[in-house]
């Protein structure tokens, strides 16, 4: 008789325990394998690139790079009103220096757009102080470069230059908050001229909300006629609303160019009717409202497909059995439809109001001056101004303010009951 207490073996003599665990170890090796390619997508084209994006919104090399002595000195200055001659001395040897360095990123043109980003028209006091520093052969020092320029008496300038050659700063941030520092180093608001990137934001959030809400309205009717007619019908009716999925997205802006324009179709059909006169034609593109009416007609489906999904799943009989009751149509939609289509309402409020938020095509197609989102601010500093370190704080905060909204609709509505089919 073999003993109670000891351990159950299998066929080939291996504790039945251990080959329990064996066998898991290996399932969840397998699980890793078959999962291993979309986290290595994910990493390299989501989680890098926003990792990347919050590096460069801070990192601030090229003080560093450009004048390495004077970066690392400057730290011990105590921003009381000018710098002691030692440490402008390094600071003309290094530029000095600079000047005949030609490898891309140490040359003084970086460090004199660098200080131009927080004191307009500096950069050509920098590059011409550079050309002459060879020149400099004793001191004092400071007394020398008031000499080539009276604008090195501004001890602003000197604090900008201390901020500009620490490794990581705050600026970019301030700046795209329309903040900046004043001469003592306190942050204030930027100049009124310069304070456009809090107002263009709150519109592309007002915009967004504007779309997500045109887009609801619109989809709502379409997606219950989808949900309730026959399925032959509904298919076919189902392909309309997919076809904009097959055309260009180019395309279709363009196309709305053609239409909105004062000569387009939009404003001939008006006139044709009767309702606006020939010389009273209507304005409706590049502005706010050619941005709208392009982004409502381009994310509409994405409105569309989450409800249907949900409406689809309704039984009609509880419509009849609320009526069958003595609820009116209305109370019965109010009280019996309706709820159960939220969680599809939600989903798709959600996903037309995030991709809205960050769009950029369209508006920038579309929307001239007065229909630009922060979007198009931000590919105009990575494209145009190369100041990449300023798009990279606009799109993080971007990021920040969806998180949030994101954050904000889990709590009302709770990310757990969206449906998107």
């Amino acid at each position: 008789m073999s003993d109670s207490t000891s351990p159950i073996l299998t066929a080939d003599g291996t504790p039945l325990k251990a080959k329990l665990a064996q066998t898991t170890r290996r399932l969840r090796i397998k699980a890793l394998l078959l999962t291993l390619p979309l986290v290595i997508f994910i990493i390299i084209t989501f989680v890098l690139p926003i990792g990347q994006m919050l590096y460069r919104s801070v990192h601030n090399p090229t003080g560093i790079m450009v004048t390495p002595n004077f970066a690392e000195a400057i730290q011990e200055w105590d921003g009381e009103g000018l710098p002691d001659d030692r440490f402008v001395e390094i600071f003309v040897k290094d530029l000095a220096l600079a000047k005949k360095n030609r490898e891309i990123g140490k040359t003084v043109g970086n460090l004199a757009t660098r200080v131009n980003y927080e004191i307009p028209g500096s950069r050509s006091l920098i590059t011409s102080t550079a050309r002459k520093a060879k020149n400099i052969k004793e001191g004092p020092y400071l007394d020398a470069l008031i000499k080539i320029n009276k604008k090195w008496e501004n001890p602003a300038m000197w604090l900008t230059l201390q901020r500009a050659s620490k490794e990581y700063t705050a600026s970019f941030y301030l700046a795209a908050l329309d903040r900046k520092y004043d001469d003592k180093g306190d942050i204030v608001m930027a100049d009124e001229l310069y304070q456009i990137y809090i107002p263009i934001l709150m519109k592309t959030l007002w915009l967004s909300a504007v779309i997500t809400l045109l887009c609801f309205i619109l989809a709502y009717p379409v997606s219950y006629l989808l949900s309730t007619l026959p399925m032959k019908t509904s298919n076919l009716l189902m392909i309309l609303v997919l076809l904009p999925f097959w055309t260009s997205l180019l395309v279709r802006t363009t196309a709305w160019i053609a239409m909105l324009q004062t000569e387009g179709i939009v404003n001939d059909f008006m006139v044709f009717l009767g309702v606006i006169g020939d010389d009273g034609r209507i304005q409706m593109i590049y502005n706010m409202t050619g941005t709208i009416i392009a982004m409502v007609h381009i994310l509409l489906p994405f409105m569309i497909l989450p409800l249907y999904s949900v409406m689809k799943t309704i039984p009609p009989s509880y419509m009849r059995a609320a009526k069958s009751m003595g609820a009116s149509t209305t109370y019965a939609f109010t009280k019996v439809y309706f709820p159960q289509t939220i969680p599809g309402i939600a989903a798709g409020t959600l996903l037309v109001f995030i991709l809205a938020i960050g769009y950029y095509i369209t508006p920038a197609l579309v929307g001239g001056n007065d229909g630009l989102l922060i979007s198009n601010l931000i590919a105009g500093h990575i494209k145009s101004t190369l100041n990449w370190s300023l798009g990279a704080a606009l799109g993080t905060i971007l990021l920040a303010v969806v998180l949030v909204f994101y954050w904000v609709y889990n709590k009302l509505v709770g990310v757990d009951n969206l449906k998107f089919g």
